[in-house]
């Protein structure tokens, strides 16, 4: 790609030598990569090039485990950093949940406050691990809303009156206890969609983080039986093609993360 204008505020870099050396010393990086073996192989390259006063942003959904691991193998300081906000978060502004060395994160503050809502909009949530671990939990929230406003729309679908669903949601969405923006996502999908959501199919994909959250939940003895269930729920939507709320679920994913949208076949 050609390099921006120069009031993009952002200039390009050929290679990872050609990144660091225009660091400097006291580097600051942020990684955005796919959460697994991409993160380590982007450390494995990095780790030559950096030192003890250099700080890594891990910004991706990592495991909390492999995000410990990192920590302590990595000769820089290293920031988990669970993200919230999906695309609508490069204008409006990010949650962010960070895990580390506190010097670290002060040090990284402004950065902070620029990418999140501003300072009330991030936090360090403790050492190493516990950015990514706050995230695990908060998406197994995220799978909980999505399955109440799902089944309670199915229930509306299918009850005994006629109902205008995007107008439902957008009186809920004004004033109403259970406002949220997942709900007006909701709003977003009936008015885009039509009131039947067309030919979107009943199959929500994801899972990883949610299977985390009850995996943690067991080791912990904690029960998360709403969490457990919108789970269940969404391998169970890969086997069939009917519940009316999974396929509500489904188009909400494109809603906050525009994740692609699974669609009947004709």
């Amino acid at each position: 790609a050609p390099p921006p204008p120069p009031d993009a505020g952002a200039t390009p870099a050929e290679d990872l030598d050609d990144l660091t050396d225009r660091l400097g010393e006291e580097k600051r990086i942020w990684l955005m990569v796919p959460a697994g073996e991409a993160v380590d192989a982007t450390l494995d390259e990095l780790e030559p090039r950096l030192t003890a006063d250099d700080v890594v942003v891990d910004g991706g959904n990592s495991n909390f485990h492999d995000s410990v691991r990192r920590a302590e193998s990595t000769v820089a300081a290293y920031l988990d950093c669970g993200t919230s906000g999906g695309p609508a978060g490069a204008e409006l502004g990010f949650s962010l949940m960070i895990g580390g060395p506190e010097w670290a994160y002060e040090a990284m503050a402004p950065v902070f406050d620029a990418v999140a809502t501003g300072p009330a909009g991030h936090d360090r949530m403790g050492p190493s691990g516990s950015g990514h671990y706050v995230k695990m939990v908060h998406n197994g929230v995220e799978y909980a809303l999505m399955q109440a406003y799902g089944e309670g729309f199915e229930l509306l679908a299918n009850g005994r009156y006629d109902l205008d669903l995007e107008a439902v949601a957008r009186t809920w969405n004004n004033g109403a206890v259970i406002r949220s923006w997942l709900l007006e996502l909701c709003e977003e999908a009936f008015r885009e969609e039509g009131n039947d959501l067309g030919d979107v199919a009943d199959h929500v994909s994801g899972g990883s983080t949610g299977t985390w959250t009850v995996q943690e939940a067991l080791e912990q003895e904690v029960p998360v039986p709403l969490i457990y269930q919108a789970l269940a729920e969404r391998f169970g939507s890969r086997a069939d093609d009917g519940r009316f709320g999974r396929r509500l679920a489904n188009r909400l994913r494109y809603g906050f993360g525009r994740h692609e949208v699974q669609r009947r076949e004709e």
